[in-house]
């Protein structure tokens, strides 16, 4: 049975910084996607970052040069290292996994940035940033 657990979350002033941290167990799959999304009340879950088994990265526009996805594969460990918060940041954060990605294209591998096609996900870990 596949977990994910976030750890990391917290409460911290516009220009602050915090690492997620995502441990998965039960997760056998040799190609994946791993991702973290955000949830805002009253908003849609959107994408924030993902990262793929070869370790390619990807991110929404919004979070570019600020954030960093890794992982730690002998820790089986997602990361997320976030720097430059903001308010608009504020949000609960998750991880997924997408045991059926990378996907192919024209251009190569991807990930994708939507909730749908991750399986599985963690319970969330609240980000609070003030202003």
């Amino acid at each position: 049975q596949v977990q994910l657990v976030e750890s990391g979350g917290g409460s911290v002033q516009s220009g602050g910084s915090l690492r997620l941290s995502c441990v998965a167990s039960g997760y056998t799959y040799s190609k994946y996607c791993m991702g973290w999304f955000r949830q805002a009340p009253g908003k849609e879950r959107e994408g924030v970052a993902s990262i793929d088994s070869d370790g390619s990265t990807s991110y929404v526009d919004s979070v570019k040069g600020r954030f960093t996805i890794s992982q730690d594969n002998a820790k089986n460990t997602l990361y997320l290292q976030m720097n430059s918060l903001k308010p608009e940041d504020t949000a609960m954060y998750y991880c997924a996994a997408d045991p059926e990605g990378p996907y192919y294209s024209t251009g190569g591998y991807y990930c994708l940035h939507t909730p749908v096609g991750y399986d599985y996900w963690g319970q969330g870990t609240q980000v609070t940033v003030s202003s």
